[in-house]
């Protein structure tokens, strides 16, 4: 089995994922190669939770050009998770 912490990059920071903590539901940047069931067995593993369903989405990085030369490029792909929690069980991400 691959290590939790290589399944899990990252949480997502945005403001409709901090609505989304309210109700029990955390969206994270997971490595592209990742599956459901591994996503889901990596956030029990590093934080100890209940892990009610996962729903993943796979995202096409921009496609940038430069202004000078009109080379194009692009971002990369990615992948997030959006983690939804059994209730009562929580995740302390973001503690000030």
């Amino acid at each position: 089995m691959k290590d939790p912490r290589d399944i899990i990059l990252k949480p997502i920071v945005s403001e409709k994922s901090y609505a989304l903590i309210e109700r029990g539901v955390y969206t994270f940047e997971v490595s592209p190669a990742a599956s459901k069931p591994e996503i889901h067995d990596a956030i029990e593993a590093i934080w100890g939770v209940k892990v009610a369903k996962v729903n993943t989405m796979n995202r096409k990085g921009k496609v940038r050009r430069t202004r000078g030369t009109n080379r194009v490029g692009a971002r990369k792909d990615s992948k997030r998770a959006i983690v939804t929690l059994v209730a009562g069980n929580e995740i302390s991400l973001f503690e000030s």
